[in-house]
């Protein structure tokens, strides 16, 4: 959409050979397309497929600080992943028509499930949402994250979690998380109940990175079925 932004593409050894899944990866709130790699992710990914966990790419893009949807000021960093991010991995032999993995941390998780309702299972394999940068009015927001109140209820995932559940799902939030609770109620509200669960653990990238082994296994999984 005119504007140049950085991108990172993790594959296991031997590389891409057509057809490989992909997950896309949505970094958080001031952070950008190596978010990925500061979480230790190709090493992690080189253990889990070691482990037996079927072979799959993570990909990443940098999407600024705009929460995965369309704003007022024209930007939109969701249609940069669906309308550019996701035809240059298929150029590159990576599959995206179907069975799509999303993956997010904090703003990310949220665009993660935000995606996933709107993709929905015809497009995606599974989705993890880590942390998940969660809401449950207007008036709790954090500031910028939506341009106004109605901003908010049109990107409300908790309305959408009808759709979101027909998606294979992960979520994971540590106890000492401040999006702890609006997370609970998130999933309190999902069926069948996600997986993943509240640990403990706080809203950094030790307990993001401490999370990803069972994360990966869940997304290589739900790809190669």
């Amino acid at each position: 959409h005119g504007a140049r932004v950085g991108w990172v593409l993790i594959t296991p050894g031997g590389g891409v050979r057509p057809g490989m899944p992909v997950v896309v990866a949505l970094h958080g709130h001031g952070a950008d397309e190596t978010m990925p790699l500061g979480l230790r992710v190709p090493e992690l990914l080189t253990a889990a497929i070691a482990d037996g966990v079927p072979p799959f790419a993570v990909a990443s893009v940098a999407g600024g600080n705009g929460y995965w949807h369309p704003r007022r000021d024209g930007s939109d960093s969701a249609a940069t992943v669906l309308d550019e991010f996701l035809p240059l991995l298929a150029r590159r032999g990576l599959r995206t028509a179907s069975g799509l993995g999303l993956l997010g941390w904090s703003m990310g998780g949220y665009g993660a499930l935000r995606l996933a309702g709107l993709l929905g299972p015809s497009r995606v394999a599974a989705v993890v949402a880590c942390s998940p940068a969660l809401w449950r009015s207007a008036d709790e927001s954090a500031p910028g994250a939506f341009d106004d109140a109605e901003d908010f209820r049109r990107q409300d995932v908790f309305a959408a979690r009808t759709a979101i559940s027909r998606v294979p799902l992960r979520v994971d939030c540590g106890l000492g998380d401040p999006f702890l609770a609006a997370t609970q109620a998130f999933v309190s509200g999902i069926t069948p109940r996600p997986e993943g669960g509240f640990q403990p653990g706080g809203h950094d990238g030790n307990y993001w990175r401490r999370r990803l082994p069972d994360q990966l296994a869940f997304l290589g999984h739900h790809l190669a079925s």
